[in-house]
């Protein structure tokens, strides 16, 4: 008996040692529990060990313990289970939100900052284009067009001319036509073609059309992309007639015939 109590004694020290441990590491109060129940556990191992003999069985009275012994350790073995904690997809989802909400918040105020901070430096850009145009006259790239005859470039002589073209060079720069189009081996990501022979093949009002109207015009080998639309029908709306002018006036100067520009075809 005085072993036996030695045992239990013992088993209750460790249970209460390993419960302080795990709640100096702020373990949860379940896997205190836990870990003080595998102690007791450890402790009956220890006291069965030492409990006499059982007497031969054998017979219906042999299946009959064999049952029962069954069903004790099922017992034992779900009702251990259960107390472990249980894994809650949507518990777990709701912890992982808890935590990267702060950050993606964060990190969305940052994109929400960019594009506005990049909107003002579009507008403020605008506003600059659109005081040059005016200063101008307004309607000089469409009067030298006329001038020269059917979708011929406005003259690029004098102070209006090079305006013009600055102009022009400006909006490519504006909307970004670069991130499409390969000019002067700078941008482009295949999505549309070279554009440094362009002049020889369209003019002035061409241009304006294909920028106004993408699916006026398609350049060869570029089927794919004219039949998804890659290139955006916005500029209608983002860009005054006298942007598209300069920007095609601009455009149309260019005439390498060492680049290969595909070819366009007219569509409307």
């Amino acid at each position: 008996m005085g072993k036996a109590m030695l045992k239990i004694v013992t088993g209750l020290v460790i249970g209460v040692v390993l419960w302080v441990v795990t709640m100096a590491l702020e373990f949860p109060p379940v896997f205190r529990w836990l870990f003080f129940g595998y102690a007791m556990l450890g402790t009956v191992v220890f006291l069965i060990l030492d409990a006499p003999n059982l007497k031969p069985m054998s017979g219906v009275k042999a299946v009959g313990a064999l049952l029962v012994f069954y069903a004790v350790m099922c017992t034992v073995y779900i009702a251990g289970a259960s107390l472990w904690p249980q894994y809650d997809p949507e518990d777990e989802k709701g912890k992982i939100d808890k935590i990267l909400k702060p950050k993606r918040a964060a990190t969305e105020q940052g994109k929400a900052d960019e594009l506005i901070a990049r909107a003002k430096a579009l507008d403020e850009q605008a506003k600059a284009l659109a005081e040059r145009i005016k200063a101008l006259g307004g309607d000089q790239a469409s009067g030298a067009q006329a001038a020269g005859g059917p979708g011929a470039p406005p003259s690029t002589t004098g102070a209006a001319g090079g305006d013009i073209l600055k102009i022009g060079e400006d909006q490519w720069q504006l909307q970004e036509c670069y991130n499409c189009h390969k000019l002067k081996g700078e941008g482009g990501k295949k999505r549309g073609p070279e554009l440094d022979n362009i002049g020889s093949y369209l003019t002035v009002d061409d241009i304006k059309q294909k920028i106004l109207d993408p699916k006026s015009w398609m350049a060869e080998g570029f089927e794919k992309e004219f039949e998804k639309g890659k290139m955006p029908d916005k500029y209608k709306d983002l860009m005054e007639e006298k942007d598209v002018v300069a920007l095609a006036t601009w455009l149309v100067t260019f005439k390498d015939t060492s680049v290969n520009t595909p070819k366009p075809i007219k569509k409307k």
